[in-house]
């Protein structure tokens, strides 16, 4: 049965703001008419033979649920001389070049190469702990299933660099909802791939505690803001950027955005992450954006735009502090 389109007006949420106030029209143009191609558009023959795992997550996304035109979304904050919502899109070729992914390397400008040999044709998703029905979900059949929305934010890693990304995907807690969690659970525990075979990173350094895990409370993973991703710039994400699906968690730093998602396990008690297992003093579960806390080796009032030199004030909460500071009072 041909599913029916509902609609209904628009209410904007608070944190949406027009597009022009943000990315000045002509930052698109010279991007292949970028606001046209948000949508489904298709790789060059060049890029597919790179990454070929990637067809058949562009074919569900050419068949997702609902196929009108997704809403766009851009980064908050306002309000601040030369804060990085002044700044325009940060062009593709920087963010898929400049990539923190450890499983293949620690060399930002090798990932994209190193990760090409990750298959991502038939990944599954596990589900498992205090939830109704463990499951193991195809991820291909699972985006033909949501409704898939464009948003653009602002990343902010803890090493004090940013970008701005145009992101597809749908809603976390649209995921959770479907999975129905018991009310026991208080967290979601999240880990990425393991296999040290495609991933040296994780050969490497094998007495690391992989595979990467990362983790939120429940609150924080319905959070509206919380996006599953499975597009970028218009096309599936790419090895290098989490493919085939990943989290965009944009008031937190980006180590908390986990790549490549592999399992989701809810739990009652608050799960160790990656990073406190390899540092505790230097990292903690929250890893909020807040300028004031000094936190693991860097500076955080002050941020670097990826291709830029320029140092620009960061926001609390990645400037997302209307929307997120009253999960934390």
């Amino acid at each position: 049965m041909k599913r029916q389109k509902s609609f209904a007006i628009k209410i904007p949420d608070r944190w949406e703001i027009k597009e022009t106030e943000v990315t000045p029209e002509q930052a698109y143009r010279d991007r292949r008419e970028f606001l046209k191609r948000m949508g489904i558009v298709t790789l060059g023959a060049a890029a597919w033979t790179a990454f070929p795992g990637l067809l058949g997550v562009a074919q569900a996304l050419a068949q997702t649920a609902d196929s009108s035109p997704p809403k766009k979304i851009i980064p908050q904050g306002q309000g601040v001389d030369k804060t990085p919502a002044a700044h325009s899109i940060t062009p593709e070729s920087l963010v898929s070049r400049y990539n923190n992914f450890y499983e293949f390397g620690v060399q930002k400008d090798s990932i994209w190469r190193l990760a090409s040999a990750m298959e991502t044709k038939d990944w599954t998703l596990s589900v498992d702990g205090l939830v109704d029905k463990p499951q193991v979900l195809d991820v291909e059949k699972l985006i033909r299933q949501m409704t898939l929305e464009d948003r653009i934010y602002r990343l902010r890693c803890v090493e004090t660099w940013s970008a701005i990304i145009p992101w597809r995907g749908f809603p976390f807690r649209d995921l959770i909802r479907m999975l129905s969690p018991k009310s026991s659970a208080r967290y979601v525990k999240l880990k990425t791939f393991l296999d040290p075979n495609i991933a040296p990173g994780q050969k490497n350094r094998f007495w690391e505690p992989w595979p990467y895990t990362e983790g939120l409370t429940l609150e924080e993973a319905m959070h509206p803001l919380t996006f599953a991703v499975v597009g970028m710039y218009g096309h599936p994400l790419p090895p290098q950027n989490g493919a085939p699906i990943r989290l965009v968690i944009p008031w937190k730093y980006g180590f908390k955005s986990i790549k490549s998602i592999a399992s989701i396990e809810f739990t009652e008690e608050q799960p160790e992450i990656f990073w406190q297992g390899v540092s505790p003093l230097e990292y903690d579960f929250w890893a909020n954006v807040e300028p004031d806390k000094p936190y693991a080796r860097w500076n955080q009032q002050f941020e670097r735009l990826i291709g830029q030199e320029e140092l620009v004030r960061t926001l609390p909460y990645n400037g997302y502090a209307k929307e997120v500071a009253g999960l934390y009072a």
